[in-house]
């Protein structure tokens, strides 16, 4: 594992501040979000293992959970990788976040409990003491507890699935990614990351649907500008698959 190698007085030290399984979730998280394992590249148990000097039980532990926030993807007979993403995935899970994400801000403008909203107030208020790149990987955390607790909010099981399956196959975690690449663009994306979060949770808490929805929506597609602009998704083929939901009319079919 050329290049993924540290030094063992140090990773025994950090293991030891938490339990072995969140400290190995917490390491490979950071390291996927900061694009030191590459799409498609394979998380080895018995490799991370020896690595990291802990056994191979938190070792899968924490690829169950990485597979379970989206950040890992298990190929029978074969094992865990860094999932890969092909345009077509990408833009289907944009699309359904759009749809998914407009019902359950309504949902949730009518129906929050005063704990939730205190919650997501607080997850905003979280989110706006991270602002480096080393920050970046308990940004992500946060940022997918916020979305995924308005989805909750808004009372209804299936859409909770439906959401989780969609929110796991967004490339998030490549967006941020980017920004290790890109560090003059992190601090304008942050900034406009809070306010468009701050007032999804305001229009909420005003139990105002409507300016919610729209709050969500504006949210949403500026993170189809960046799976443009950083990702490098046709321009034309998201555009049109807004338009298929009524959300870009003015936009033409492709040719």
């Amino acid at each position: 594992m050329t290049g993924h190698e540290l030094d063992s007085a140090t990773q025994l030290e950090r293991l030891q501040k938490k339990s072995l399984k969140d400290e190995v979730f917490e390491y490979l998280h950071r390291r996927i979000v900061a694009g030191k394992y590459s799409p498609g590249e394979w998380l080895r148990q018995e490799e991370l293992s020896t690595l990291l000097g802990v056994s191979q039980t938190p070792v899968r532990e924490a690829l169950d959970r990485l597979v379970s926030v989206g950040l890992a993807e298990r190929v029978p007979y074969r094992g865990v990788r860094v999932p890969e993403l092909n345009p077509d995935e990408i833009l289907e899970a944009y699309v359904l976040r759009l749809i998914l994400e407009s019902a359950a801000v309504r949902m949730a403008a009518e129906a929050i409990s005063a704990g939730q909203l205190k919650a997501l107030f607080e997850i905003v208020a979280q989110t706006r003491q991270l602002v480096t790149l080393d920050d970046m990987s308990m940004h992500r955390q946060l940022n997918k507890a916020f979305h995924i607790s308005i989805v909750q909010a808004g009372g209804n099981s299936l859409l909770n699935k439906l959401y989780e399956m969609t929110s796991n196959l967004f490339p998030d975690w490549m967006l941020y990614e980017y920004m290790f690449r890109h560090p003059e663009l992190l601090q304008a994306s942050l900034d406009r990351e809070y306010q468009e979060h701050r007032a999804i949770v305001d229009a909420i808490a005003a139990h105002e649907p409507e300016q919610a929805v729209a709050a969500t929506l504006q949210h949403i597609k500026h993170l189809g500008t960046q799976l443009v602009d950083f990702l490098g998704i046709p321009a034309n083929r998201l555009q049109e698959k807004e338009r298929l939901i009524g959300l870009n009319p003015d936009s033409s079919p492709e040719g």
